[in-house]
């Protein structure tokens, strides 16, 4: 088996096995041993893909389809140059990528005109890659106008988004939920631990230098002021939480701190029972990773290298099935459905694994996001304290 995996593409691993079979894994973690130790992550990896037996056949590149996924994978890793990964694309062309079901949304450091973004003729990147995908996901079979969607986003690090919300509101939201007649307005959640909850990780203040939300500045406080209202805990249990009417459901991850990076779309806010669609990548929140807003020459400026993949559940049926994702927790599968005889019952049933518990635990007026920058003197529970050089 050969694994292929550098400090060019941290969170993408491709194995060949034998030759005659190829995996592609895409993983939130960086390849140190402390992020596979102690830290909540994420892996997507796709099934074990054969060699092609013709190069001639006509290749569909809808959305979700194989095709699309290795088109837009090979554009990403042509991106490093044809020094870097130029053999690894070249020999990934001779694989047959079919048996995948998911979109790819990634990001490379490049101008995009914003006139001329078509992912029919070319891969997109950043948010305008991801407002593509988005307009393109069917609507949930329980989405109607009578629920508002729940869109949360659950990051390790959020960078300098800029003093008003602007590109918190108008690029990343409206990217994550274009404009839509049939459907009300989502509610938005952001997940970040807080000082406290890293301090009860496994690592304790250890597992604080992977996550990041810069607050000593004025400019600094004036962003997280904006943010407040849409922060949401990443273990909720510290011991001044307001308590819940509604029983928790308990994902077990609690103390394993989150390098994760997740955006995940609940049909309901109120029941958050049923998902529309959910992303694993290794972007986080910013418009290094994301893309800035579009300029005065019509062009959207993407800093970082990302990747992840976005699935939905009518990916995984045929067009005239049904078919529901719904959240696990502490188990990949999910539980058998109850009244099975139901005419609403769908077909197929996919359980998404959940990272954090549910329902969410707003930040209270005295909670503060931890913040890698800043002197912590409390003890964690090793006894240890963080402190600035």
């Amino acid at each position: 088996m050969m694994i292929l995996c550098s400090m060019f593409f941290p969170y993408l691993v491709v194995g060949f096995i034998v030759i005659d079979c190829v995996r592609v894994v895409i993983h939130t973690a960086n390849m140190i041993p402390g992020d596979w130790a102690n830290m909540c992550q994420a892996v997507w990896r796709s099934p074990l893909l054969p060699l092609q037996k013709t190069d001639d056949r006509v290749e569909d590149l809808t959305l979700g389809s194989g095709a699309r996924f290795k088109r837009d994978l090979l554009a990403y890793l042509t991106e490093y140059g044809p020094k870097k990964t130029g053999p690894l694309v070249e020999q990934l062309r001779k694989y047959d990528f079919g048996a995948i079901r998911a979109a790819l949304v990634a990001s490379v450091p490049s101008k995009q005109k914003v006139d001329d973004l078509d992912s029919q003729k070319k891969t997109l990147w950043g948010w305008p890659a991801l407002k593509d995908i988005m307009r393109q996901i069917p609507p949930a079979q329980k989405t109607t106008k009578a629920t508002t969607p729940h869109i949360v986003t659950q990051i390790s690090s959020v960078a300098t988004l800029g003093q008003t919300d602007k590109w918190l509101k108008d690029v990343m939201f409206a990217s994550l939920s274009p404009a839509s007649t049939s459907t009300r307005q989502p509610k938005y959640s952001i997940i970040f631990p807080t000082a406290d909850e890293i301090r009860r990780s496994l690592n304790g203040y250890g597992s604080g230098g992977s996550i990041h939300m810069k607050l000593q500045s004025a400019a600094q406080q004036k962003q997280l002021q904006y943010m407040r209202p849409y922060l949401r805990h990443w273990a909720g249990d510290h011991d001044t939480a307001e308590p819940s009417h509604t029983s928790k459901q308990d994902a077990g991850r609690r103390r394993a701190a989150p390098h994760i990076k997740t955006y995940i779309r609940f049909s309901d806010a109120e029941k958050m029972d049923t998902i529309d669609w959910a992303m694993v990548t290794s972007a986080n929140l910013s418009t290094q990773a994301w893309g800035a807003a579009v300029n005065a020459s019509g062009e959207v400026r993407i800093c970082s290298w990302e990747i992840g993949i976005v699935v939905w559940p009518q990916l995984y049926v045929q067009d005239t099935e049904s078919a529901t994702m719904v959240p696990t927790f502490k188990r990949d599968t999910p539980e058998p459905l109850e009244n099975k005889d139901s005419e609403t019952t769908p077909d197929t049933v996919i359980g998404l694994r959940m990272p954090y518990d549910l329902p969410l635990t707003p930040y209270a007026a005295h909670d503060t996001p931890w913040c890698a920058t800043a002197q912590h003197l409390e003890p964690d529970w090793l006894g240890q304290t963080w402190t600035l050089d």
